[in-house]
């Protein structure tokens, strides 16, 4: 198999046969990141890319979900993606989904008669790295595009029957502005048909934007009590029938909810969790993170 670089997959696509389809990232602006900031994009050569999958109908013949790797393949243009795809079920006759990472910024370039085809062809679940709903943040962050955007291409979407999951990042908004940013996230967010939520929490690695920041005093991160605040405001507002996962290793206490059926007791464990727990130990668990990776 051809796997260049940091190969990252999320954790709910662990099942996933994966290949990679791209590598690094096109965007490479984000504040908060800094896992490709070493690579340059790259599309997996068809050559390379056929290769993989004749090894897998070698290993894994009945292979039924494939995740493509690299930080965004949807990137690629509407007649590459078509014909990976079809690519794909030339080597996989039993493969239904296709799913990978992909920007905001990546839907803007396919009409929805586009992503009705490539939804007909098999890619389906798109991971969605939104992080926030709230034009501030998004701009602190450096995502370049804003809450409008994220509307206005995830209804096309919608339309097109692709099914895609949600990133919200507590802590994003910096300190004091965690409570606007899950409001203004919840209302954008339950407006829209996420399958599912999963939510991270800011971890500041050395090489990023907001690292640097942070060191030269235009940057305050918010505390860690003050993050659970946040995704209980988050919780409670957001008017949305979903899943969500905030059961990654950069969330102190894991928790995960249907909701809204849960919403009150997942609130209420966050509470418990902020009226035990001191602020020092949850600081000092976020200090002892050296990747997001699960431990």
């Amino acid at each position: 198999m051809h796997f260049t670089g940091r190969t990252w997959r999320p954790h709910y696509e662990a099942h996933s046969v994966i290949i990679q389809a791209s590598s690094g990232c096109t965007w490479g602006k984000c504040r908060f990141c800094n896992l490709y900031r070493d690579e340059c994009f790259r599309m997996s050569p068809m050559d390379e890319f056929e290769e993989d999958l004749a090894e897998i109908k070698r290993c894994q013949p009945n292979a039924r979900r494939i995740f493509w790797t690299g930080a965004n393949p949807f990137a690629m243009s509407y007649e590459n993606l078509k014909l990976r795809a079809l690519t794909v079920r030339d080597y996989l006759i039993k493969c239904r989904t296709m799913a990978m990472f992909a920007s905001i910024r990546d839907i803007m370039d396919k009409d929805v008669r586009q992503l009705k085809k490539l939804r007909a062809m098999g890619i389906n679940g798109l991971s969605i790295g939104t992080e926030s709903g709230d034009d501030d943040t998004l701009v602190l962050a450096g995502k370049g595009y804003t809450a409008k955007d994220i509307a206005e291409q995830c209804r096309k979407l919608d339309e097109a029957g692709i099914e895609y999951y949600f990133v919200y990042m507590t802590g994003l908004a910096g300190r004091g502005n965690g409570y606007r940013n899950a409001v203004n996230s919840a209302e954008l967010f339950g407006s829209l048909n996420p399958y599912f939520i999963s939510v991270d929490s800011l971890t500041l690695f050395p090489g990023t934007g907001l690292y640097r920041m942070a060191q030269e005093g235009r940057f305050f991160p918010a505390g860690e009590k003050e993050r659970m605040e946040e995704l209980q405001v988050f919780i409670q507002k957001l008017q949305l029938r979903t899943h969500l996962f905030a059961d990654s290793v950069s969330n102190f206490y894991p928790v995960t909810a249907y909701l809204p059926k849960e919403r009150e007791s997942v609130i209420s464990e966050l509470q418990y969790i902020m009226d035990t727990v001191s602020e020092e130990e949850m600081a000092e668990y976020r200090r002892n993170l050296k990747s997001l990776e699960r431990l």
